[in-house]
């Protein structure tokens, strides 16, 4: 009888203790509740639920939240259609907004045809797994490997192999999701606004002859296209730099006077070199060194 004396009011402070809490913590829940525009439902159901981040934001549900907010237009989205976009501008009643589309852009030309492999690679089928085993045989430490990690990567279906063994970027597909440039280990892909079209396709650092000893097409630091259009272009470590902050002064000018057309200007689904670029007419993989 001692004992239960001794435990009741033990038991009481706990259920007492426990229903203080409880209304403490539905009062800090009604209190903090935030609520949620049932709007971001309706337009995440619109988005295309690739969680790319190409809009700037982790995925769709979040860039939703930030399109109810005003935060970002619909446009944004670069996986949606026009339409499907404009739909959700009608949806929330506002702008549609202008967005430049962007795509994934490759620093380099050095296809089998024109640059020189040095040994050939036998291993797993990844540039991942060639750098890390001693680079994959291509004698430019910077060129592509052509092994597709970026194709493999791509889930919109806007990359493919060329018969040159370098990757194409299809530009109506792209949707700058940054998954190639992560995929690829050598950095050779980065995302640019369609309007930027003078365009390095090369990544090479040496100069003259050990450059082109390399590779046909690689920038061999020449220095001409600096020089023709020296307000956007300069010379760093051997290559040219596009400055792009000055992108409204590019011109096609500064290719003309490339002459391994490492350097060109970029008009959709057009690759054009300058007057003075060689000439490249193989078709047919340049023979590996010592075979």
């Amino acid at each position: 009888m001692a004992l239960l004396e001794q435990v009741t009011p033990a038991v009481i402070f706990m259920v007492a203790l426990g229903a203080v809490l409880a209304i403490v913590i539905a009062l800090a829940v009604r209190k903090l509740y935030v609520h949620e525009d049932p709007r971001i439902d309706e337009v995440e159901e619109m988005l295309p639920a690739a969680n790319c981040g190409a809009c700037g934001y982790p995925g769709c549900r979040a860039f939703a939240e930030a399109t109810v907010k005003g935060e970002a237009p619909p446009s944004k989205c670069t996986v949606n259609s026009p339409e499907a976009n404009q739909e959700i501008a009608d949806f929330l009643g506002v702008a549609l907004g202008q967005q430049e589309k962007v795509v994934a852009r490759l620093a380099c030309a050095g296809g089998t045809h024109v640059a020189k492999m040095r040994a050939r690679y036998a291993g797993v089928d990844s540039c991942r797994a060639a750098v890390a085993a001693g680079g994959g045989g291509k004698a430019c430490a910077w060129g592509c490997l052509g092994l597709g990690d970026c194709d493999e990567s791509c889930t919109f279906d806007a990359i493919y192999m060329n018969e040159f063994g370098l990757p194409v970027v299809i530009e109506d597909k792209c949707t700058a999701c940054n998954d190639c440039v992560i995929a690829c280990p050598l950095d050779l892909f980065s995302l640019h606004p369609v309007s930027h079209k003078l365009w390095v396709a090369c990544k090479n650092l040496q100069e003259g002859d050990a450059a082109l000893e390399e590779c046909e097409v690689a920038c061999n630091a020449c220095g001409r296209c600096a020089m023709d259009l020296p307000d956007v272009i300069r010379m760093e470590n051997n290559l040219a730099v596009v400055d792009y902050s000055k992108n409204d002064m590019a011109s096609p000018v500064a290719i003309e006077r490339c002459p391994t057309g490492a350097i060109v200007w970029l008009e959709k689904d057009r690759v054009i070199k300058g007057a003075a670029a060689k000439k490249i007419v193989r078709k047919t993989p340049l023979p590996i060194e010592g075979e």
